[in-house]
Formats: structure tokens, sequence, C-alpha cells
């Protein structure tokens, strides 16, 4: 089950490798931004099968999210940002 606010990696298309953030779910598709190449104003539509979970929910982000409070692009690039230098550092 994912959830907004979670991290992923795309498994598979030309963004394979790469980390997005949930931002939508509807049905077996999920809405993927990542601040960068994918912008929230159009989020990349995925099915849950193409990515991979990342035990990690963003609070922040889930909480302005559900709650239609102002997100912005630079919030997902910091939080991407956090979980890449936090990964480094434990690896």
């Amino acid at each position: 089950m994912f959830s907004i606010g979670q991290t992923v990696y795309s498994k598979s298309g030309r963004d394979k490798g790469e980390a997005f953030i949930v931002v939508g779910i509807e049905g077996e598709y999920l809405f993927l931004a990542d601040g960068k190449r994918r912008r929230l104003e159009k989020p990349k539509k995925k099915k849950q099968i193409h990515v991979q979970k990342v035990n990690r929910i963003d609070e922040d982000i889930k909480n302005k999210i559900e709650n239609n409070l102002y997100l912005l692009d630079s919030d997902l690039r910091s939080s991407l940002k956090k979980f890449k230098e936090n990964g480094k550092e434990a690896g």
C-alpha cells in the first residue's frame, strides 16, 4: 500500500532509478513529482507495479497535500535531497 508523501524509485521507463515523492493516488496509478523534471503542476502518472517503495514518508509534505496547504517544488527537492544525503551516510 502506498501513501501520499512516500518516497519511491522508478523501476521502468526513461526515469528508471530516479527518486520521486507520491503526490497523488488514483486506483492503481500513482502521481509522482520530484520538483525538478517532474513538477507539481504536471506529475508523472505511473502504475504502482512500476515503482519500488522506500520505507520513508515525509510527514510535512503528506500534511500539506492532505490539508490542501501551499506546497512548493522546492519542498519536494529539499525532501529528496535530505533522503539521498541520509542514504549515502548510512551506506
